[in-house]
């Protein structure tokens, strides 16, 4: 789906216009994966909740900006594969497909 790595950072979110498997299209219509944006905030806030709780029971409630800076961290981190499960995940729920393995070329 994705034309580079995840790791190239200048290209990151570089995709495919079709599937070089299948032919599947990834652009639906203009502005569709707009709605990714949703899949991507609840990835954040379970990053948030997993590392608040985290650090809660493992480091005895540290300060404020301990919080802040290390959820600020992971997500920074994280957010290219953030950005590509989102647009996948998105495309799953509400672009219409589903992996057959059989469709290969």
């Amino acid at each position: 789906m994705f034309a580079t790595s995840p790791y190239q950072i200048r290209n990151f979110d570089h995709m495919h216009a079709n599937c070089p498997v299948c032919g599947l299209k990834f652009d639906i219509e203009p502005g569709f994966y707009t709605g990714a944006m949703y899949v991507s905030y609840a990835f954040s806030v379970a990053i948030f909740l997993v590392t608040g709780f985290f650090l809660f029971l493992f480091f005895d409630d540290p300060d404020l900006m301990v919080y802040v800076l290390t959820t600020f961290l992971i997500v920074v981190l994280l957010f290219p594969h953030l950005y590509r499960y989102s647009r996948v995940i998105y495309l799953h729920l509400f672009g219409g497909i589903r992996y057959n393995p059989d469709d290969r070329k």
